[in-house]
């Protein structure tokens, strides 16, 4: 089935239907209801919207399983329906089909895959294992009953999605996989992640079309998928919304029509899309006009872009091919490092947190992992490790081990593409280590050593480089994914080997192909003035087309050895690179590498610890605190609030993205828990009181549980009524509670609408309290409409909001 598709792609481009939840809603489905649970006890209107999109003439109709997922159905108490569920959805999907005579006879069914509705681990409590296990039982059931395509959309969570292909491709190695993220108007994901890392991870990770659905209208899509265009190997595929939700006589509309719709479609196939669609708002009128702009339009051939990249949740390296070199960190190693391996030894973190973070600020690309070292719970660590370190620092990992359950620790704890360091010409270590590159989408370094040891010839380790190429693309990983190190050996016992490391390297890289990478640090080993030799063969090796140097970026004289080679062999065009890092330094600095100063006071350091988020040092910081003298609210408000405005104002600018934000809000919460054993009752004062709900409806609370943690962290004392919250239980307790705002969340358009309700209730009642809303799915527009009080688009303008409504309500109160 997957060859067959790619092989239509080539001839015409395909149409995939449009909203299933919002022509359920127009069908008399009531809001808060479980669509898919109406694959049971109604399959009439599921059958009937199938039948309509056919008729409007879609090639891909979705099966009516988005919320078909353990997680999802529990919410409503039918997760032991879940294989009937979502086999009668399948079932009824290609009924459908069969009887639509010639308008169904190429007609695919897709089954949508949604998310969970949980982050994982560290953001959320979702193991990567149990997300793993929820996605391959649903989608097995789909495959069974005869699905064409599995399609995922709607994720935000890069770590969720990587979780549900890798369970797609167990399931099925055949069946085509679609993959789409939901982006935002900022262009990247709720959690930061952008259209190229999105688009870098998912082709790595198997995906046979890539693309984006959902939250934006075609004009917002389009700009995604400008830049997944670029650089994407693979077809693509985007839904977007018939633009955004309004309130149209008390209803949710879309404004987008079916003639808008087709002018966009139109521009996303003309500029290379292979499959394009419609999600919340489309209905058979907008996929027919598309149909109709489309259906004449030849796929545009793309040109396959050449480069190596991984990638971090929110940051993309590019290297290899036309691209310039980069620097990988080695500094995260316990080797010879005693304090860091007695740290590991007690499962803690704190120096590899600050490891990354300097090797980060001095300009490292990449950063090597590695927790190896005596009565070390390896597999445990590097887990630990690599959470850490994504929260510290948005750099991409390389994980070194060559223990393949430490290896694969690692790459269920990365958000990203990274490097896994490494595979050898050994058979045993071809057969575990390179399964693991093409399960989890990882490149994979390979030595040019194997049984016999390391050829003492360049044409030894060519053949070495050649042997590991052969095999990986034989599994299916990319020959752009396989990194050669050459290695690199101590000059001082043999003196002819640095010679022939980089005459080896630049036969890899002729006649191969391939990206290159060196350690570089053993070549001077038992040698006097180490950087002096060390800088001088890194200079050789970029000379003779190095891609990847391992290095320690703290030592200067590497680091400026790295930039001015660059530009003297044209490889940073311009010397941009090489302006923009020492333009600004001056004279008695330029042996100094530019690193963050540390904070040196109390009050600095606590402040510092929220910003970075460092949960395991904030309670013996304010432990110091106290024993310095400094009162329990003097922490609060001298230290630790001024810390988590900071991440506001870092997160405004685009800086931080939600995981720093629920790090930070979790360390605020464990520098609280520790200063509430100090508070006297008349010393801590509350903001306000703010009362939190879900609408009716609505099983969504993510959002809701980030800003309820947020206003605690701030000082409003926070009652959190759950979800899927009924109007006059929310005015119940507000009023009993005598709070002074209410804070309603919605995340679907078919129970946004309930916001409303619950507004007019308050109103009828004469309560006058404020009322503040907020949901990925609502508009500044559609809060005022609907006689919001406030309205915020995330989390920090929630707080915002909500420190400005009890102004007001404060100065109203004095009247």
């Amino acid at each position: 089935m997957k060859k067959k598709l790619l092989k239509r792609l080539e001839s015409e481009i395909l149409i995939l239907d449009g909203a299933t939840g919002t022509m359920l809603q127009k069908k008399g489905m009531k809001p808060g209801s479980c669509p898919e649970e109406l694959n049971l006890s109604n399959p009439a209107i599921i059958k009937e919207v199938h039948r309509e999109y056919i008729e409007a003439g879609v090639d891909i109709i979705t099966s009516n399983t988005f919320g078909g997922n353990r997680i999802k159905l529990s919410e409503y108490g039918i997760e032991g329906k879940l294989a009937e569920i979502n086999t009668a959805a399948v079932k009824i999907a290609k009924e459908v089909v069969g009887s639509a005579g010639s308008r169904g006879k190429k007609c695919l069914v897709m089954s949508t895959i949604g998310p969970t509705g949980k982050f994982l681990k560290p953001i959320g409590d979702l193991s990567f294992d149990d997300a793993y296990a929820i996605f391959k039982e649903q989608i097995s059931v789909c495959v069974k009953a005869g699905a064409d395509i599995i399609g995922f959309e709607t994720f935000s969570d890069m770590k969720e999605i990587r979780a549900g292909l890798i369970a797609a491709r167990d399931v099925s190695p055949d069946i085509p996989i679609l993959a789409m993220m939901t982006f935002q108007n900022d262009m990247r994901t709720v959690v930061g992640t952008d259209p190229e890392t999105a688009s870098i991870v998912l082709n790595a990770l198997g995906a046979d079309l890539v693309g984006g659905n959902c939250s934006l209208g075609p004009e917002g899509l389009i700009e995604i998928f400008r830049r997944m265009n670029s650089i994407s190997r693979k077809p693509l595929v985007f839904q977007p919304n018939a633009g955004m939700p309004e309130l149209c006589n008390g209803v949710t509309c879309y404004p987008a029509l079916p003639e808008t719709m087709a002018e966009y479609a139109v521009k996303f196939a003309k500029e290379g899309v292979n499959i394009i669609g419609g999600c919340c708002g489309t209905t058979p009128e907008h996929l027919k006009a598309i149909v109709k702009a489309v259906k004449r339009i030849k796929p545009r051939k793309r040109k396959m872009p050449s480069y190596t990249a991984v990638s971090s949740r929110t940051k993309s390296v590019f290297f290899g091919y036309s691209n310039p070199p980069v620097r990988i960190g080695e500094r995260i190693n316990p080797t010879g490092k005693k304090l860091l391996s007695a740290e590991l030894k007690e499962g803690n973190v704190s120096i590899i947190r600050d490891e990354a973070k300097r090797e980060a600020d001095a300009g490292a690309d990449i950063l090597d992992v590695n927790v190896g070292a005596p009565r070390v719970d390896e597999i445990k660590m590097m887990e630990k490790a690599v959470f850490t370190i994504q929260d510290a620092v948005n750099l991409p990992l390389m994980l070194d081990s060559n223990n393949p359950s430490v290896l694969e620790a690692g790459l269920k704890a990365s958000d990203g593409k990274v490097i896994i360091n490494s595979v050898n010409g050994e058979e045993k270590s071809l057969k575990t280590i390179l399964p693991l590159a093409k399960k989890y989408g990882a490149a994979v370094l390979g030595l040019t050593l194997d049984e016999k040891g390391i050829p003492k010839t360049a044409e030894g380790r060519f053949k070495i480089a050649d042997r590991i190429l052969k095999r990986a693309v034989k599994l299916g990983i990319p020959k752009e994914d396989v990194l050669i190190d050459c290695l690199t050996l101590t000059v001082s016992a043999e003196p002819t080997q640095a010679l022939e490391t980089l005459k080896a390297l630049k036969m890899i890289k002729g006649r191969l192909g391939l990206s290159t990478i060196l350690g570089v640090s053993n070549v001077s080993f038992g040698l006097p003035s180490r950087p002096i030799i060390n800088s001088t063969f890194l200079t050789m090796a970029l000379e003779s087309g190095l891609d990847a140097s391992i290095i320690n970026p703290m030592d200067s004289r590497m680091m400026e050895a790295f930039d001015a080679s660059l530009v003297l062999i044209n490889r940073d065009l311009r010397a941009e690179r090489y302006i923009k890092r020492y333009a600004q330094k001056t004279e008695d600095r330029s042996q100094k590498t530019e690193v963050e100063e540390k904070p040196k006071t109390i009050t600095e350091r606590l402040k510092r610890a929220i910003i970075e988020g460092d949960k395991e040092r904030i309670a013996v910081l304010v432990d110091e605190a106290l024993k310095e003298g400094m009162k329990p609210m003097d922490v609060s408000s001298i230290a630790l609030i001024p810390g988590l405005e900071e991440v506001g104002r870092r997160f405004e600018k685009g800086i931080y993205f939600l995981p720093q934000i629920i790090l930070s809000a979790e360390t605020m919460q464990s520098a609280f828990g520790r200063l509430k054993l100090e508070f006297k009752k008349t010393e801590f004062a509350s903001l306000g009181k703010v009362v939190m709900a879900t609408v009716q409806g609505d099983i969504h609370d993510i959002g809701k549980n980030i800003v309820c943690t947020l206003l605690q962290n701030y000082g409003f004392d926070v009652i959190d009524l759950g979800k899927n919250v009924p109007a006059k239980t929310i005015l119940d307790e507000a009023v009993q509670r005598d709070a002074d705002i209410v804070g309603l969340s919605a995340l679907m358009t078919t129970t946004m609408v309930e916001m409303e309700s619950v507004i007019r209730l308050f109103r009828s009642e004469g309560v006058e309290l404020p009322i503040m809303v907020g949901g990925a799915v609502l508009t500044r527009k559609y809060a005022e409409e609907i006689g919001a009080d406030g309205y915020a688009k995330d989390a920090m303008e929630a707080v915002a909001k909500a420190k400005e409504l009890m102004s007001l309500r404060v100065e109203e109160l004095k009247k």
